[in-house]
């Protein structure tokens, strides 16, 4: 583990490659799984706020599921939020494009300048998963591997993009871009020759 500011970072973040490979995969981490993505409580009243704005990137039985049940649950394992799935498993928020790609609604409605809401953040990190101590305050920052991501895996090798590279904007966006200065000069301190 590498201590960047008081968050640890496993060194799999710095030292794996990875680089979505939508054509290959096809977005399978918006269906696979068996729980939702985690959903802070205040993400939870930004996305309500938006919700009118997202609705019409969303298919019927989306808005339908949105409608009588809400878009997130409470998980009781971590005390935190989830967003709702679908019966067959994919993100309530989830849609497919013309090639069967896979594609966020909220995230949609965000490119389309229609709300300043980018999508869950847990979502943007991704494959990176933030764990956290309450008690403890500690917060780790993990290498979520997983088989559905091999062709992620292969892409990066190729491109050699290591995993915080790959989610450079989402860890600028939660922890800021001094700390990803920071995470960058470790990894190229543990990564040269």
């Amino acid at each position: 583990m590498i201590l960047v500011g008081d968050i640890l970072v496993s060194e799999d973040v710095v030292s794996k490659k990875f680089v979505c490979n939508l054509n290959a995969c096809k977005g399978a981490c918006c269906v696979e799984g068996d729980y939702g993505a985690p959903l802070p409580k205040e993400e939870t009243e930004i996305i309500k706020k938006h919700l009118d704005k997202i609705k019409p990137y969303l298919s019927k039985a989306s808005v339908q599921k949105i409608e009588e049940k809400g878009f997130f649950t409470f998980s009781g394992k971590d005390k935190d939020f989830e967003l709702e799935l679908m019966p067959d498993g994919a993100c309530v928020f989830m849609g497919r494009n013309e090639l069967g790609i896979t594609f966020c609604g909220i995230e949609k409605a965000y490119n389309d300048d229609q709300i300043d809401f980018k999508k869950p953040i847990s979502c943007h990190l991704y494959p990176v998963r933030v764990y956290k101590n309450d008690k403890t305050g500690f917060e780790a920052l993990n290498y979520d591997q997983w088989d559905i991501c091999s062709s992620a895996c292969d892409h990066g090798n190729k491109k050699n993009v290591s995993v915080f590279e790959f989610v450079k904007d989402a860890i600028i966006r939660k922890y800021g871009s001094d700390f990803y200065e920071e995470l960058e000069a470790a990894a190229s301190y543990l990564t040269k020759d």
